[in-house]
């Protein structure tokens, strides 16, 4: 349980589940209400990451809202020497705009600690606070920075 007191819904597990082992969905979008992180929308495997970001920058009225993306990322990895192959990396995602509610990206940031600890496994964890920060280049250059060459 993360310091702002919120919880993880059962769906929030087996939602991961089904994007890290059985490769079920290309993504899935969290968001908190009543007291507790559940699924709001899961994103088919023929699904592409400007449908992810779409989903992922939602309003709330007039201001930007806050959310959690889980993404499987494929991408293809050229190795020095070898064959180019296909990677996919899990990232997890906290969209926290700047110009979102303050109390939101309050709780948003406190309760982030709480999917990180729930998701072993994931490659990357991402604190987005800008539209640049969640583009397909910048999250493509954090996933290949690991990548040995």
């Amino acid at each position: 349980m993360a310091m702002s007191g919120v919880k993880l819904t059962e769906g929030c597990m087996s939602t991961y589940n089904d994007i890290q082992k059985s490769k079920k969905h290309r993504y899935a979008i969290f968001l908190i209400k009543d007291g507790q992180i559940d699924v709001e929308k899961v994103g088919d495997r023929g699904n592409n990451y400007s449908d992810y970001l779409a989903d992922l920058h939602q309003k709330d009225g007039e201001a930007e809202d806050c959310r959690y993306g889980l993404y499987d990322y494929e991408y293809k990895y050229n190795p020095d020497g070898a064959e180019s192959t296909f990677k996919s990396k899990i990232f997890l995602m906290s969209w926290c705009p700047d110009s979102s509610r303050i109390k939101k990206k309050m709780l948003y940031s406190s309760s982030f600690d709480t999917l990180v600890r729930a998701f072993v496994g994931v490659h990357k964890v991402i604190q987005a606070n800008d539209k640049s920060d969640c583009a397909q280049d910048a999250v493509e250059e954090i996933l290949r920075s690991t990548d040995r060459n």
